[in-house]
């Protein structure tokens, strides 16, 4: 390799990571903060919360790392054509193929680690989430023996313990059930206890009132010494791990077990995620030609048009955006298989035809235009604004 490629690739890389690690944890903390229900509303540690938002850091990776990748090569090379280096390197003979390389070699290493996150580590990362969520919610002791809250068990179900008594028993349960349609349950005792037998359990209520009301407005109030209220099928159910398509294996999702239920019923959702897995490692170095194309030919800094990083990302945008198109397609009709890999095979020829033929591919002209006298009058409006103000601070001074 030679000493402008290398030069070249270090200055892309070292935009890339900056970009990757920025990218990903902004994405990283929406994807987390919707998660924070499993602290708030489960009782769960703040370790375990931790665990959970580690794994979901390879579920990201692929979508992110393409768009990392095409803000470093736009940003590099349009900081090389503002200091015009590209104009150097193309006076001094070098060749387009001279910005191409190493951008490709970072683009094809970016695509072999997207790949592997896709389908190595993944499936097992949401597999242990799963997992994770599942026990978190079926831990139903700790969840119900905290003092002084409301705790949601089920939809329409929830319950409060005002105390806990010594000998394990709690004091002040109070239970609001609402699943039976038209029917509103208040339960409402003085102590109680938690009784556990094998895989059952019982919330054994003493020296309470049910209060019975409809929706007519009808109301009845039944007072019991004692009464249980079973909570083992609760529990059955949130610990059940369910695994989708998505958190599958690459070698089951090829061959699926006969007997997987959300197989039968929805057979085709299995095969568009194996076309989703062997595609999408490929936009790292589509997007990588998209920004070649845009940004790796030496420009003068007069010319109108839109920043390279810009119409890089614009483009990107819109690519990415058939491809998960398709992708959600594919799950009903599997004709739109053909289109998962045709997006980025598209994509990338007509990005390669712009380089070979020595085109720049860019937003119309008149797009530019308009943003560049958008952006203009933004500026003429914020000045006038801006001088308003100082004047107006200018004229209160002299009055005081």
């Amino acid at each position: 390799m030679k000493v402008v490629e290398r030069y070249i690739m270090r200055r892309a890389l070292a935009v890339f990571l900056a970009a990757l690690i920025w990218t990903l944890a902004i994405v990283w903390t929406t994807q987390v903060l919707a998660r924070i229900d499993l602290v708030t509303d489960s009782g769960q540690s703040a370790l375990t919360f931790f665990e959970v938002a580690a794994l979901i850091i390879p579920s990201i990776v692929p979508i992110v790392v393409p768009f990392a990748l095409v803000v470093a090569v736009a940003q590099t090379l349009s900081a090389m054509n503002s200091d015009s280096e590209l104009a150097v390197l193309n006076a001094a003979g070098a060749s387009r193929w001279t910005i191409v390389r190493p951008i490709m070699l970072l683009a094809l290493a970016a695509s072999v680690f997207s790949f592997a996150v896709d389908n190595g580590v993944d499936p097992y990362a949401r597999q242990k989430n799963r997992e994770l969520v599942a026990s978190s919610r079926a831990d139903l002791l700790s969840l119900i023996i905290q003092e002084g809250t409301f705790r949601k068990i089920d939809d329409g179900l929830f319950l409060q313990i005002g105390e806990r008594l010594p000998d394990n028993r709690l004091g002040g349960i109070f239970v609001a059930d609402s699943r039976e349609e038209g029917v509103n349950l208040i339960y409402y005792a003085k102590s109680g206890a938690i009784i556990e037998s094998g895989d059952e359990r019982v919330l054994m209520m003493n020296e309470g009132v049910i209060h019975r009301k409809t929706l007519a407005g009808d109301l009845s109030v039944i007072r019991f010494t004692s009464y249980a209220f079973d909570l083992s099928a609760f529990m059955s159910a949130s610990s059940e791990v369910l695994l989708l398509p998505k958190d599958r294996t690459t070698q089951y999702l090829l061959n699926p077990s006969p007997n997987d239920k959300m197989f039968q019923k929805r057979p085709n959702k299995y095969l568009a995620e194996v076309h989703q897995r062997f595609s999408e490692w490929s936009y790292s170095l589509v997007f990588a030609l998209i920004a070649l194309a845009v940004a790796a030919d030496a420009r003068s800094h007069r010319e109108a048009r839109i920043h390279p990083l810009i119409t890089s990302i614009a483009i990107a945008l819109f690519v990415r955006w058939l491809g998960f198109f398709a992708a959600g397609k594919a799950d009903n009709i599997p004709q739109y298989a053909y289109m998962v890999y045709g997006v980025p095979i598209v994509a990338s020829a007509v990005a390669t035809w712009f380089i070979v033929s020595n085109r720049t591919m860019e937003l119309p002209v008149a797009w530019a235009d308009w943003m560049t006298n958008f952006a203009g009058r933004f500026g003429d409006g914020w000045s006038a604004l801006k001088l308003r103000f100082a004047r107006r601070g200018a004229s209160g001074q002299e009055a005081g």
